[in-house]
């Protein structure tokens, strides 16, 4: 036999999981600042400096980096800040993972809390969200041809599947000097958060280019005892090689942060100096349609036949739209204040896949913090539910998705009597994609002959769930002897019960038969 081979990369999603680990630790104040009467406010940010896969679970090495407003014991008036960074190192066990796999992560800070031990201590608690993604590589080779053989019937199907072409890592710096007013003798830092937002990719030239900006707020005290906010974003610009990638290519694309540097620069600069570290991963995919060989058989012989089951992606694709949130919310208390900060944050309440469209109920957190008089600062809450709808695609229920919120711009405004009116608007993206399933011939070995035997028609009773391909393999005929000799004009319209006259050489174990 003359025997043609395809070559497969199939890459596959073995485990996804999400977790919430809490990292605990102490801070002592140090001796420049006051001693601490209660805290008003805290906050983190999460770094993963190295992860390891191992057998059976991922090793995750990281700091979180808290700021924590607080009151100062015997000041009437006024706040102070102080921050540290958190070390941790945590063992999440994944079932059937190994070294050689690939993995993306991303973490989230749920909260922080700071108990006051005494006026130089505190307590620090962080619940960390870890949401883990890990990809399998395996390159297959399988029968997709046999050529010099008389008389093989060779059953041929489509197979459709996203194919690796490769994967890249790239780390980039994103850097900056951030401006204060020129009016602002800054003291410290009261508040740090970064945000990716406005990722896009462009593939050409066996380069993948990732864009994204990193939106960074900080929130700072001055020397005479104001507070100051300023927002300003990064460019997060990289190439990746890899090589035989087009712009018809589909993509997933990873942002981890690996370290951030927050440090104010001399007073007279007004500035504040901006380090982060990211680390982005891209796999790229090729959406390959494979007339691949499915079963084969000869009437006169018996062939040995090995297969391998896979599992991988098909109908890869991502939707990227935009969604404006309008509300306004009443925070009566607050009237009078002044809005110094709000942290939204998007969560997924309900996914509803039906055929054509997903739905999805979806709430809106806002974090509020408000300054009044004599410098106290009060935080409060609001939720806003809303929908958020995904069309025109086909067979919903099918897919597997994901989803990237990232809210791009917000706006807010006090109205009187404590009215807030809000607009935030957001970027959606939904990667989707459905498992596809296929037991593929990898070798194929002539094993002997079948025994010689007279010729005869036998009369076959159609059973639940045969196929005239079957029929024909078990009883050494053809497809296209039964249909001819049946007088079949649709070949897969057999009725249960429906009578067959199989043209064959006859075997000594027939089976059903009459």
């Amino acid at each position: 036999m003359n025997i043609a081979k395809e070559n497969l990369c199939i890459h596959k999603i073995v485990a996804e999981k999400t977790e919430i680990v809490f990292v605990e630790g102490d801070m002592i104040v140090p001796d420049s600042k006051p001693d601490i009467l209660n805290t008003i406010y805290t906050s983190g940010i999460a770094s993963v400096y190295k992860r390891e896969l191992q057998e059976g679970k991922i090793k995750i090495d990281g700091g979180i980096t808290t700021y924590i407003m607080y009151m100062p014991e015997g000041i009437e008036e006024g706040i102070r800040g102080i921050n540290t960074t958190l070390d941790f190192s945590q063992n999440i066990d994944i079932e059937n993972v190994t070294s050689d796999m690939q993995v993306c992560l991303s973490t989230t800070v749920k909260s922080v809390e700071a108990k006051v031990i005494n006026g130089r201590k505190i307590g620090i608690k962080v619940a960390l969200e870890i949401s883990i993604k890990v990809f399998a590589k395996e390159e297959i080779e399988v029968v997709n041809d046999i050529t010099e053989q008389e008389d093989i019937q060779i059953l041929k199907d489509n197979f459709a599947m996203n194919s690796l072409i490769g994967t890249g890592s790239t780390k980039i710096y994103a850097k900056d000097t951030i401006q204060i007013d020129n009016i602002d003798q800054l003291a410290e830092i009261l508040k740090v958060s970064t945000n990716v937002i406005e990722k896009d990719v462009k593939i050409s030239y066996n380069k993948v280019l990732t864009k994204a900006e990193s939106e960074i707020k900080i929130l700072y005290l001055t020397e005479d005892n104001r507070i100051g906010m300023v927002n300003q974003k990064i460019p997060i610009v990289g190439f990746i090689d890899i090589p035989n990638v087009s712009e018809n290519n589909t993509y997933d694309v990873c942002y981890e942060l690996r370290n951030v540097i927050v440090k104010p620069n001399a007073q007279e600069e007004h500035s504040i100096y901006v380090e982060m570290e990211y680390e982005v991963s891209c796999n790229v995919y090729e959406e390959k349609n494979i007339n691949l060989i499915q079963d084969l058989y000869r009437p006169d012989m018996i062939y040995k036949i090995e297969r391998t089951s896979v599992l991988t992606m098909s109908d890869k694709k991502s939707i990227k739209q935009t969604k404006t949130i309008q509300e306004t919310i009443n925070l009566s208390e607050i009237d009078g204040k002044k809005l110094l900060d709000v942290d939204s944050q998007i969560l997924l309440q309900k996914e509803t896949k039906i055929n054509s469209k997903i739905l999805y109920e979806m709430e809106l957190k806002m974090h509020f913090l408000f300054l009044g008089n004599n410098m106290q600062v009060s935080e409060r809450e609001a939720t806003v539910p809303f929908e958020y709808v995904v069309e025109n695609i086909e067979r919903g229920e099918t897919l597997n998705t994901q989803n990237d919120f990232e809210i791009i711009a917000q706006d807010f405004v006090i109205q009187d009597g404590g009215n807030i009116a809000c607009r935030i608007n957001m970027n959606v993206q939904t990667d989707m994609y459905r498992n596809a399933n296929a037991s593929l011939i990898c070798s194929v070995e002539e094993d002997r002959e079948r025994e010689e035997q007279d010729y005869s028609i036998v009369i076959y009773i159609v059973k639940k769930g045969d196929t005239l391909w079957n029929i024909a393999k078990e009883f050494g005929s053809t497809v296209d002897n039964i249909v001819k000799v049946n007088n079949i004009e649709d070949q897969n319209q057999l009725q249960i019960g429906q009578k067959l006259y199989i043209p064959k050489y006859v075997r000594m174990q027939v089976g059903n038969y009459a």
